[in-house]
């Protein structure tokens, strides 16, 4: 078998990438979390889909079996735990890595705008006074929710999550009523946001630094309109070895690898 490229999905970066892979007519396997994911990459030539968590036993195993060649991680910004288990992959295992981040150049507003404020952790945020007293509205993800369940008693907590059972199962553990969750799909637009924000009087929006993609300039902008803070999660800091938010760049670095390995000998001896 001719050497794959590993795509860490998940994301719309990481289908426009898959789609242009595929173009390329480079074999690519992409790996997504949830099933109900898999569904955002279309049927395309030389592209495998394959869903569930990783430990290093199983990512292992998973090189192994599909003959992974070089990785590319278009995961979530905030996904740390899977990019540090690839890039640990790509130092054991010798594979070329690149990082495909969606671009992080919204110019920060905290500072100018009264509206914005930027916090550099999840624990800083809790830490702090910011959400007591207030109606949040919470648009972090539904892993993060049960963080937030002891200020159920000191403020008026909205959520908005993805449409998936899951995210609306941790929504409801987490403490949240059912006429207090919304589930949307991103992208939103900007009326939209604006009348969610108004029909429930949001005081403080949480967010993560997520770019454009994510919603984030949208959410500036209501939060400009309205008077509304906006509390922006940093992204975390991670030291990846190379990273790139254009397409071309990344098909290029994934064409050249699978290239330099042609005529290698066999990984089968390398391989646990």
């Amino acid at each position: 078998m001719p050497s794959q490229i590993w795509l860490i999905g998940g994301t719309t970066e990481s289908v426009d990438l898959a789609a242009a892979l595929s173009r390329c007519q480079l074999p690519c396997v992409v790996t997504v979390l949830s099933p109900s994911a898999q569904a955002l990459y279309p049927a395309l030539i030389g592209l495998k889909v394959c869903t569930g968590a990783f430990n290093y036993i199983k990512l292992r195993k998973f090189c192994h079996t599909h003959q992974i060649g070089v990785i590319l991680d278009a995961s979530h910004p905030y996904a740390i735990e899977i990019s540090q288990l690839a890039m640990q992959a790509s130092r054991q295992l010798q594979l070329p890595y690149l990082r495909f981040e969606r671009s992080s150049a919204i110019i920060s507003a905290a500072g100018r705008n009264p509206w914005i404020v930027e916090v550099d952790t999840l624990s800083q945020l809790l830490q702090g006074s910011y959400l007591q007293q207030q109606r949040v509205l919470l648009t972090v993800g539904s892993k993060w929710l049960p963080h937030f369940q002891e200020y159920h008693a000191s403020s008026t907590l909205f959520v908005r999550v993805l449409p998936r059972s899951s995210a609306l199962q941790a929504a409801v553990e987490a403490g949240f009523r059912c006429d207090r969750i919304i589930a949307l799909r991103p992208p939103i637009s900007f009326d939209l946001e604006k009348a969610l924000w108004q029909h429930w009087q949001i005081s403080v929006v949480v967010t993560k630094a997520s770019g454009s993609p994510g919603g984030e300039e949208i959410k500036r902008r209501v939060a400009q309109a309205l008077g509304v803070t906006l509390i922006i999660i940093k992204r975390p800091a991670l030291a990846y070895p190379q990273q790139t938010s254009d397409l071309d760049t990344a098909i290029q670095f994934c064409r050249t690898a699978l290239n330099a390995q042609e005529g290698m000998p066999s990984r089968d001896g390398q391989w646990p």
